[in-house]
């Protein structure tokens, strides 16, 4: 299965991936979640790999944390707001299949290649 990087825009930790899986002639698939935002399904897969909804929210962006639902613990309330407001999700994320890395993390992103071996 290929990989796919979920990014709202470029910053630095979504540069960090590209240039990660390009060292290592890795091909992904950018999904740009300002076209393309996440359904209901893929946020939870999201939420379950980030240890739940409440560790996507975006913490580095003032106006996520701005919003009174990024300091609530209820789920559902969390995933709807990330689903009308892709741009306040943590990034970048990196899916194979089933299995996700949320954020900047270079050895999850090594599991995903040594799982794919």
């Amino acid at each position: 299965m290929s990989l796919q990087i979920y990014t709202y825009k470029k910053n630095f930790a979504v540069q960090k991936a590209e240039r990660f899986f390009k060292e290592r002639r890795v091909q992904v698939q950018a999904v740009d979640m300002k076209k393309h935002g996440p359904g209901p399904r893929e946020l939870q897969l999201f939420a379950r790999a980030a240890g739940g909804a409440y560790n996507l929210v975006d913490r580095e962006n003032v106006n996520a944390l701005s919003h009174p639902v990024a300091h609530t613990d209820n789920e559902a309330v969390i995933l709807a707001y990330l689903a009308e407001k892709p741009e306040f999700l943590r990034t970048p994320i990196v899916r194979d299949g089933q299995r996700v890395v949320i954020g900047e993390n270079q050895a999850g992103w090594q599991k995903l290649l040594d799982a794919q071996k």
